[in-house]
């Protein structure tokens, strides 16, 4: 996938400034495409120049003029063909795993508070999903906004975002719970040892 698809994807809705679609990035797209401003800014003029995208001028009495972008019939066959396309498997790419990896050969409390710091981010992001789900489905039940929802593609990605945090949470409680006892034991473990050689 490149980077124009997610762009496009998060236009369908409706017309967003470069502003407003780094913060739809935030919210949503960037849980499966991650991306900087700049280089948002960056495709959007080059889905313009090819077409993909159209932008118009709005003149603000009080604020500098913005341009809000939408897409246009050559960017909808876009994403058609992209839809049309074969998925190829994800993978994980995370430096925290491979910190953890070394737990058995490195002192564990930078890894415990990196762990934590982790939990506490995607228990953050677990409340930013929980809101916005609530937000599009309105006073309808899941499963009645499932069957019968305007919009069922950002609600998907939605609950798929927020099953992934669920588990990152929920791995690096159980993390740090395992290290912690370990890193207990093991210092019991030097302290009974001293006592041992103080007493020889």
């Amino acid at each position: 996938m490149a980077l124009r698809h997610a762009v496009l994807a998060a236009l369908l809705d409706e017309e967003l400034s470069g502003y407003q679609l780094t913060k739809a990035f935030d919210l949503g797209v960037a849980n499966f495409w991650h991306a900087l401003p700049q280089q948002l800014y960056a495709e959007l003029a080059k889905l313009e120049q090819d077409g993909l995208i159209a932008g118009r001028e709005v003149v603000q009495d009080t604020r500098p003029n913005k341009r809000l972008f939408q897409v246009t019939p050559a960017g909808l066959a876009e994403l058609e063909r992209f839809a049309a396309t074969a998925t190829k498997p994800s993978y994980i790419r995370d430096d925290l795993l491979v910190k953890v990896q070394t737990a058995d050969h490195v002192d564990t409390g930078a890894l415990i508070a990196q762990l934590t710091e982790r939990a506490a981010f995607a228990k953050g992001k677990i409340a930013l999903f929980d809101e916005l789900l609530r937000k599009m489905r309105g006073d309808r039940s899941e499963e009645e906004f499932l069957r019968h929802g305007e919009r069922i593609g950002p609600y998907l990605t939605c609950l798929r975002g927020l099953a992934f945090e669920q588990g990152n949470r929920d791995w690096c409680e159980r993390a740090v719970t395992v290290l912690r006892e370990r890193r207990t034991g093991s210092l019991r473990a030097v302290s009974v040892a001293q006592q041992v050689d103080g007493l020889a």
